[in-house]
């Protein structure tokens, strides 16, 4: 995964490919984490300890890569910093929210970020987005609306965090997309990794005791438990969740470090049906006409984004017929 970076249009279908094995994979870690949500473990924790089991698949990766730990040694510490940052805020808001809302609810609210990422790679990547590809921006966005549920007045807070989380997911794709000369898959997902382990660590050491606890059903409840001990019959989560997050973030990482961000951004829709999937035979949970709705409206304008991707390339091909775009 450390290969030199080839030209956006030189090599989509291994970018693509990544992005629906990563979606996929990722969605366990979606259902590994509901499951230890509502289970009664504290969010720091899960983190700690799936970063340790991620860690351990990343430098595994990393050794048997060409670079090998050279890798580690970089020069845009200020960007992995930044990056980082962001990775922790969303997944913050994005697992806290996830322990409030049905799987696949927040899962179709967190896929505004495909849509997020169209409209970053136009405005800072300079990438072609045409109208029509605006226009599925716009009804994605409509499904956003309709999946935060504001027909009673109150926009539903576990919605918004997700929306916060989708907002910085997005931005960090976009500073992977900035990286991808210089930094690998492996070392983007290494201090990826660093991050969680200082992160939620320090997090355990001030208040993994328990004393800032909330009531249950408390907006931050999922983030401010304390540490218990898992019994074995739980470690399968854990463990699903490491490696989840560890090979998830390799592919995803390596799908936009060498493919356009507009035509990854889309296959990352594998994961609702996913969810749904997962919903129902883990959590006897369908999704309600409103989600439905709100479903259809944003994945809808995902695939169709897709469409129009497919139908651009196949006249650039005609064009171009030697292969050079």
């Amino acid at each position: 995964m450390s290969a030199p970076t080839t030209t956006p249009a030189a090599r989509p279908t291994s970018g693509i490919l990544l992005a629906l094995g990563g979606g996929v994979v990722l969605s366990m870690n979606d259902l590994a984490i509901k499951a230890l949500a509502e289970t009664g473990y504290a969010l720091h924790q899960v983190i700690l300890i799936r970063a340790l089991i991620g860690m351990a698949l990343v430098l595994l990766v990393m050794a048997f890569s060409p670079g090998g730990f050279r890798q580690l040694k970089t020069r845009r510490r200020g960007a992995h910093l930044l990056r980082v940052s962001i990775v922790m805020c969303s997944n913050l808001t994005y697992f806290v929210g996830l322990s409030l809302m049905p799987l696949a609810d927040a899962v179709a609210t967190a896929f505004v970020a495909p849509l997020i990422v169209t409209t970053m790679s136009a405005v800072f990547l300079h990438e072609k987005v045409g109208p029509r590809r605006w226009a599925a921006v716009a009804v994605g966005m409509a499904g956003v609306i309709v999946m935060t549920r504001p027909g009673a007045g109150v926009i539903q807070p576990a919605a918004i965090l997700v929306l916060i989380s989708a907002f910085c997911y997005a931005s960090s794709h976009m500073l992977t997309r900035h990286m991808r000369e210089t930094e690998s898959a492996a070392t983007l997902s290494f201090y990826v990794q660093v991050g969680f382990l200082i992160v939620s660590g320090g997090m355990g050491l001030w208040f993994g005791d328990g004393h800032l606890a909330q009531a249950p059903g408390s907006t931050w409840e999922f983030l401010f438990r304390p540490w218990v001990m898992p019994p074995v019959g739980d470690w399968w989560a854990f463990l699903a969740t490491g490696l989840a997050v560890g090979l998830g973030g390799l592919m995803m990482s390596q799908a936009y470090r060498t493919t356009e961000a507009a035509l990854v951004a889309p296959f990352e829709y594998i994961g609702m049906p996913m969810a749904i999937f997962w919903g129902v035979l883990v959590f006897g949970t369908w999704p309600d006409a409103t989600a439905w709705a709100g479903i259809a409206l944003i994945c809808g304008a995902g695939l169709y984004t897709l469409w129009r991707e497919t139908v651009r390339r196949k006249v650039q091909d005609v064009a171009a017929p030697s292969g050079d775009l």
